[in-house]
């Protein structure tokens, strides 16, 4: 009973190991995700600084 239980899991399921190459996308995808925001938030502090400069004009 226990292979034919075995392969009716999808086979993302049967293995408890994770993959490093996965793991090392992941890490990717957040420093990117970071950057993303790191960099939103100094456009928006760059535009605050710009309307207050022409606001004193």
């Amino acid at each position: 009973m226990g292979p034919v239980k075995a392969a009716a899991r999808p086979l993302w399921r049967r293995s408890t190991r994770k993959c490093p190459k996965h793991a090392s996308e992941h890490q990717e995808h957040t420093m990117a995700d970071l950057a993303f925001v790191v960099t939103t938030i100094a456009l928006f502090a760059l535009v605050a600084f710009v309307a207050k400069g022409v606001a004193k004009l």
